[in-house]
């Protein structure tokens, strides 16, 4: 989980100070010590603490702090904001040109993750209603093109090939003639990478830019390399020139160093984070959404978008009426199932909840949700409809079928009853279910007081 061991200790010393009435000035000493200590256990550049601890020491030791009725929750306040500026501020968006194709350049050393990210954010970008052509300059290691190609098959996005010549200048050139004829409005151009810097990548991707002169150049760096990252970007910013960051692998980030320093060394926005494996794990950074998740404040915001990218309206409305009619079934319970599992894990989703960081002992095991999707489809349209035909016997050959056991399913359609039953209690309030998965207006939530 990202930023796992900075968060925890940073919530730590959140909830000491929400105890305390009052805040004396050696309390504030030891809160601060606290926070540089979190902040280099962390793996963040130590000029940045420094410089980091300054602020909150200046803003903190004040006597309007001191004497506020709620001192604790001015600290933590300060905590957050500067936290808030260190990951860049505000949300930093991709420049599209008015005059099509946009031309995004993904740089970075090999290993990074570049090709994949190629894909992903081609499919993040396509959801805001934009055509994007993947291409394929990466022409020195092996199988780089085989894997985007393969990528884009996934995607049902089209990718620009040339194998018959290794000079990237023309096959970008090619590509953006193809974009062009094909009325393709966003081009993701994914370039080589090397084991290190060194000037012949330099060179070629100097070479690059000044002949195609890209809207975007985005260096992708592996977060968990922590102060490498940071020192690979700083690299590529002084000698190529770069517009932001996407960060990779933040998931399995525990420190988080690197997010929480490339922006202040660079002066570059991370514009993006790669969270996991699949081709839709990656999200617009949000410095703000990140600071409140590291303070275990939860991300409303976040959940409720990732519901409405996922969450089908019709399905939604179909569903409000057979709640009406009380008439819940397996088959509405694995459609809500698989609906859910497409926001991603959901342990993500919890952390993002409000105050479940606190509640170290929640592990969700998803390999459970893989259970009961079998024990459902395992089933027939009758039992589907009517779980009460459930003898032994129907259950013995379920349980055969799912490679589950017959306790497994007794405990599973114990829960399903609960779960009918909270579903018929709230069909009470009118139109409770449509407005739940028609999303919330965001404003309500940006001035919510956690």
């Amino acid at each position: 989980m990202a930023f796992e061991g900075l968060s925890s200790r940073l919530q730590e010393i959140t909830r000491k100070l929400r105890g305390k009435a009052r805040i004396s000035e050696s309390d504030l000493k030891e809160v601060i010590k606290e926070v540089k200590l979190a902040l280099l256990e962390a793996d963040v550049n130590y000029k940045i603490v420094k410089d980091f601890i300054k602020v909150i020491e200046e803003k903190a030791v004040g006597q309007d702090v001191l004497k506020s009725l709620t001192p604790g929750q001015q600290v933590v306040k300060i905590v957050k904001d500067e936290l808030v500026t260190l990951l860049g501020g505000e949300e930093s968006k991709i420049n599209f040109t008015p005059n099509p194709p946009t031309i995004i350049m993904l740089v970075g050393l090999q290993g990074s993750g570049k090709t994949t990210t190629a894909g992903k954010l081609a499919n993040l970008i396509r959801k805001q209603g934009k055509k994007p052509l993947l291409v394929a300059c990466d022409v020195y290691r092996p199988a780089a093109i085989k894997q985007l190609e393969v990528i884009g098959k996934q995607l049902n996005i089209p990718v620009y090939v040339n194998e018959n010549t290794k000079n990237v200048t023309l096959i970008a050139k090619q590509a953006m003639s193809v974009a062009i004829s094909k009325l393709n409005d966003v081009i993701i151009i994914d370039t080589a990478g090397r084991l290190q810097i060194d000037e012949q990548l330099m060179q070629e991707l100097k070479d690059l830019k000044s002949n195609v002169k890209p809207h975007e150049i985005l260096l992708v760096v592996d977060s968990m390399t922590g102060q490498d990252a940071v020192n690979i970007a700083d690299t590529f910013n002084k000698e190529l020139g770069i517009d932001g960051l996407v960060l990779t692998k933040l998931d399995g980030d525990t420190r988080g160093g690197a997010a929480l320093s490339v922006k202040k060394i660079t002066g570059r926005p991370i514009k993006f984070a790669a969270t996991g494996e699949k081709l839709s794990d990656i999200e617009v950074f949000h410095p703000e959404r990140m600071a409140s998740r590291i303070l275990g404040m939860g991300d409303v915001l976040s959940i409720i978008e990732k519901a409405e990218e996922t969450f089908d309206m019709e399905e939604a409305e179909k569903l409000e009426k057979k709640l009406r009619k009380q008439s819940f079934d397996l088959d509405d319970y694995l459609s809500q199932l698989r609906q859910m599992r497409k926001m991603g894990s959901f342990s993500s989703i919890l952390k993002m909840i409000p105050g479940m960081n606190k509640f170290k002992d929640i592990n969700v095991d998803e390999k459970e949700f893989v259970k009961i999707e079998a024990i459902i489809c395992s089933m027939t349209k009758e039992e589907r409809r009517n779980p009460k035909v459930l003898n032994g016997s129907r259950r013995i050959r379920i349980a055969k079928g799912s490679g589950t056991t017959v306790e497994q399913i007794n405990k599973f359609m114990k829960s399903f009853e609960l779960t009918q039953k909270m579903m018929k209690d709230m069909t009470s309030n009118k139109g409770m279910m449509k407005k739940m998965m028609k999303g919330v207006n965001m404003d309500d939530f940006k001035n919510l007081k956690m």
